[in-house]
Order: C-alpha cells, then structure tokens, then sequence
C-alpha cells in the first residue's frame, strides 16, 4: 500500500488521494449508445445485448411466478434464515425514517405543508458477474417497499443457463420486488428508464453496477431519477495503538476483494503499526480464494496514512470522506461528532462494516468517490417525493401583499405583481361595500 507520512499540523490535502472515479469517458460513451439503442429497439435489442455480452439467448426476460416458489425450496435453509434476519432488520431501521404529510396553520389563517407521496415504481439494479449480492436487492427494495411504492422490479444479469440466483430471487420476495427480469449491464438500465415490449417503464432507478452501468444511470438520470452514480467500493480504517492489526488488515481486505478498483485507506500513528497491518495481510492473502483482487486492490488503491495525533488522523478522514468509516479506536464514541464526512461510520473493535452490509440495518447502499461530502445513504426518503401545501386567506394575502409585488416588479414580472394586486383591489373593493352597508345600516336606524 502506497503510504503517507504526515508532519506535525501539517493537512491531509485531496490531491493526495489517488481516486478512480465512478465511471469513464469511453464507459459513457458506449452506455449512451446502448441507452438510444434500446430506447429506439426496445426488446430485440436487449436480446441481442444479452447474448453479446452474457452470451444467453433469452426469449422472455420475466421471470416466471414459480421460480419465486421454488426460489426458498432451493435456497441453503440457512442462508435464507440469514436473509429473513437480515430482512427484518433492515425493515425494522427503514420504518423509522417514514415521513407523514404536515401542515401548519399560522395565525393570519395562511395553511402551508408539505404532502408527502410515495413513488409509483421503481427499478432496481442488482449485480452479477464477480459476485452475487442478495444483500443488495435487501437494501434496495425494502426501504422502497417501506416508502410505499406500489410497483418494484428487479433487473440482473442471467447465469450463463438463462437462470437467477436462487437467493437472488428470495431476497426478491422478502424485499416485496413485484417483477423480475433477466438483463443486466446498461441496456438493463435503459430498458427500466424507457421502457420495452416486455419491461415497463419506472419512476426511479436505483443500485450498484459496473462502470457502465454507473454511466448509463447518468445517461438516463432527468428521465428517471437515480439513486446515485456510485464508483468502486472504499473503506478506511483509523486504528490507534489498541487496535489488533490482524482485525484492522482483515477488515481492509474484506473491502479489497470486491473489485480491484476498490480503495482501502489505513489511518494510523505510526509507521511500525502500519508494518503490522502490512504484514498480517500477507498472512491472510495466503489463506483467502480472493487472494489476487484483494492484492490488485490494496496494491493499486490502497493508502496508509500515518498522521501524528488523533486530531490530524480525523481531519484526514473527512477529507477522504470515505464509503465506509471504520473507527477502531479506544472511545470510539467520543470521535463521533468531528466526523463530518463519511456514507456510514462504525464504532468500536466490535463493528467490522460486515455488520453494515448485512444485518445492522442502516443501509449499505452509500455514497462513494469522496461524495459523502455532500451525498447521503440510500433511505426511505429517496423513494417518496414531496408537494408542497399552500393555502391563503384574504388577510394572509394582504399581510405579504407588498413584499410579493416589490420583488416581482424588481424581477420585471408584471403579470406576477398584478395577480396579487387585482385581488387586493378585490379584497379593498368587499371592505368597501362593508362599510357603505354599515354606514347605510346606521342612518336608517
């Protein structure tokens, strides 16, 4: 792992950070010719990708109704046990985050709010290829079906027999996915944003992908909506003199064997500790069936950050503004409010981010590339969308009457000005006939 040795107040500047971002020039390129392509051929042209690039020759990309019932026969017992755990979990952490529609009445009878409505559909992305991740359709599909959302399909790759994962398709089910279909890499996402003979089109598209999956997201994204353009996976680790070096190294590699692009950043105090870590990754290597996208991984992206107090050590991470936040530290606790930047943040030598990306609950579908500087998990909130509420009365409309036409005729906005003044006259007009028939009322009596 490539290293840094930091000096006393010296900071952690960006430009030291060496970052694969979320997708390429040629990537966006090839996705945006696949997205027109689908757009334009709908069905047969899914068919031909996916026997390009999948080599399969699919004739209905639906997956039947009793694949999902055979789908928890064929499951190992206890991976699907996990799966429900997991799934309840999930579930129970995402109710929390449900937001209702309000309203507030202020005292000159104006009404404002906000009506909260959940998505009609959704389309969610699940990976294949390297790895096969039920835990993604958990976290994607769950909070949507919290949110409300009436209609969820799935789209992932086929096995080379056509076929789908069997927990992929149980995960499915418990997540309340209503449809899935075989198509993967950008056409799958082109196929969810506008639509094919088979596919109907959604509302939102969310969940990792490749590099052109990434690109075909930012493609279609203002069609649809997106989750994110998530890049490779990333964590870093801040260890301090109590943290196991056997536990710190494990946890980086079990970033490292996601992808060789994924980016582990080791935070430390000192260079001989750093060896430490170094040295039982080379143990582990010798053990792991990932051994050689663990080592192209820590190789290629990973960094070690040697800082000379804690201070410095956190100032670096929020530069970082890491995935995932590892803080294996003594008083974990106690660093929590100065983290500012990171898409989730475990605490303590208990908390490997395995807890996150399976059962904890939070969801591990986060922000990546440095974006958690301003991006935020996948949650319940992405899958609704909000109207706001205005209701005024007379008395409302003339207590902001002139503010509203002052800042209209700045802006040059006369028909904006006169709708608020016509009802005024209105409004002067009604207090007027008021008064005469007050006045009238008093001479006849």
């Amino acid at each position: 792992m490539r290293r840094i040795e930091l000096q006393p107040t010296e900071p952690f500047r960006p430009s030291l950070i060496n970052r694969t971002g979320a997708f390429n020039a040629d990537a966006l390129v090839t996705a945006t010719r696949i997205v027109e392509d689908v757009r334009e051929k709908g069905d047969a042209e899914l068919r031909a990708l996916t026997e390009r690039f999948d080599g399969v020759k699919v004739d209905s990309f639906r997956v039947p109704d009793e694949a999902f019932r055979r789908a928890f026969d064929e499951v190992d017992p206890d991976t699907l046990d996990a799966l429900r755990h997991a799934a309840a979990q999930i579930r129970g952490f995402h109710e929390r985050q449900v937001q209702q529609s309000w309203l507030f009445a202020r005292e000159d009878g104006a009404i404002v709010g906000a009506k909260v409505t959940p998505l009609d559909s959704v389309g969610i992305y699940v990976p294949g290829g390297r790895a096969l991740y039920p835990s993604s359709v958990l976290m994607n599909a769950i909070p949507a079906s919290v949110a409300g959302v009436r209609r969820i399909a799935c789209v992932t790759p086929p096995s080379k027999d056509g076929s789908v994962d069997a927990a992929i398709l149980a995960a499915c089910k418990l997540g309340g996915v209503s449809e899935v279909y075989t198509v993967g890499g950008a056409q799958a996402i082109a196929a969810l944003a506008y639509g094919t003979e088979s596919i109907a089109p959604v509302d939102k598209v969310t969940g990792p992908g490749n590099a052109f999956v990434a690109a075909a997201k930012k493609a279609v994204s203002g069609d649809v909506g997106i989750d994110m353009i998530a890049g490779p996976s990333e964590v870093c680790v801040v260890a301090d003199e109590t943290a196991d070096p056997s536990l710190v190294a494990m946890d980086l590699m079990a970033q490292a064997e996601h992808d060789p692009l994924a980016a582990c950043y080791l935070v430390c105090g000192s260079g001989d500790y750093a060896d430490a870590v170094e040295a039982a990754i080379e143990q582990h290597l010798g053990y792991s069936p990932r051994a050689d996208i663990t080592r192209a991984s820590l190789e290629g992206q990973g960094l070690v950050v040697v800082a000379c107090d804690m201070e410095q050590a956190i100032q670096a991470v929020n530069v970082i503004a890491p995935e995932h936040l590892e803080l294996h530290v003594r008083d974990a606790m106690d660093y929590l409010g100065a983290i500012r930047n990171a898409g989730a943040i475990f605490l303590g030598e208990w908390t490997p981010e395995a807890v996150g990306d399976y059962v904890a609950g939070p969801n591990h579908t986060l922000p990546t590339g440095g974006t958690a500087r301003f991006a935020s998990p996948l949650s319940v909130e992405e899958f609704v969308k909000k109207s706001s509420i205005i209701q005024y009365s007379a008395q409302a409309l003339e207590n902001d009457a002139r503010p509203i036409m002052q800042i209209a005729m700045h802006e040059g906005l006369w028909a904006h000005a006169q709708s608020v003044a016509l009802r005024m006259h209105a409004i002067e007009e009604a207090d007027a006939r008021v008064d005469g028939d007050a006045g009238k009322e008093r001479i006849d009596g």
